[in-house]
């Protein structure tokens, strides 16, 4: 077996993380066809299929699964490596949630990056769990319960802080809503942490018959823009899409609610802890903020 090309197993490495040539491609600037062939030909190297092609998406077959485990593992020391000898070299990985990336994130880091141009940020939209080892991430932001571990350093960015919002054409015709009873007249939206059920439930309501269901929160905020119905998200996700003029927030959760949006990271030294401290203080400075709003 002749010797195996470096990039074709960053590109394995990329596709396996994503199950997606596409979002692999997009992330190492290259084309989807570039991807697929090289993982293709990394194949036919090594005799082994790696992947089962699927009208949506790829799975890795069992010895795929086997293989990316040793080459995540191998792609991480060689890149910790390459950092040790370029401790100029700064480059965070932050991994937050889908929702949060979308809604909060992305349109706050082109300021980031403006103050700090020697940092580079790379951003993985997930919701699963960061490890912080074989992963390669180094600050991930959670949604729920404060997160325990060894060695971790843990700070709440925000509280939940339930709001609901509709359009505000939709909002010329809600009336006064000042109690949970009041929304069972509408048509509401739901995401995947199903908010309205809690409210419904902690008042001794039962649900409507009928909600427009969505796995994610941006989804249902997006639902609710286009004049769906009425969503119940974090006020965290709002500020943008409120001074844009798309929501219209029409009820505050009072509640007092266990939990929110976390920073996490891990202790310790790190080719990049200046770098992932300076990102870890601009994050929780910037959420303050919303939170005097």
């Amino acid at each position: 077996m002749r010797n195996l090309n470096l990039n074709a197993l960053k590109m394995f490495d990329a596709a396996a993380r994503h199950l997606n040539f596409r979002i692999a491609a997009e992330e190492m600037n290259l084309t989807q066809g570039a991807v697929a062939q090289q993982v293709r030909g990394l194949e036919a190297d090594l005799g082994v299929m790696l992947f089962r092609r699927k009208a949506r998406g790829l799975d890795l077959t069992e010895d795929g699964r086997r293989y990316h485990t040793e080459v995540r593992r191998a792609l991480l020391i060689i890149k910790d490596a390459t950092q040790k000898l370029q401790p100029n070299a700064k480059q965070v990985t932050i991994s937050v949630t889908p929702s949060l990336a979308s809604k909060w994130l992305v349109s706050k880091l082109p300021y980031f990056m403006e103050t700090h141009p020697g940092i580079d940020v790379r951003t993985i939209a997930s919701e699963e769990k960061s490890n912080f080892t074989s992963d390669g991430v180094d600050i991930a932001i959670r949604q729920g319960a404060r997160p325990t571990g060894d060695n971790l350093y843990t700070a709440l960015l925000s509280p939940h802080d339930f709001r609901a919002i509709c359009s505000p054409d939709y909002a010329k015709n809600t009336g006064n809503i000042g109690k949970v009873s009041d929304f069972l007249n509408h048509l509401l939206i739901q995401d995947g942490h199903r908010l309205w059920n809690k409210l419904f439930d902690e008042a001794g309501l039962g649900l409507p018959e009928q909600m427009l269901q969505f796995n994610q929160t941006a989804l249902a905020m997006d639902a609710a823009a286009n004049g769906q119905g009425i969503a119940l998200a974090p006020n965290l996700l709002l500020s943008n899409e409120i001074e844009q003029g798309r929501l219209v927030e029409i009820w505050k959760d009072d509640r007092s609610i266990e939990g929110g949006y976390y920073l996490v990271y891990p202790l310790g030294d790190a080719a990049n802890a200046e770098a992932r401290t300076i990102l870890a203080n601009w994050l929780l400075s910037e959420c303050a903020q919303v939170m005097e709003e």
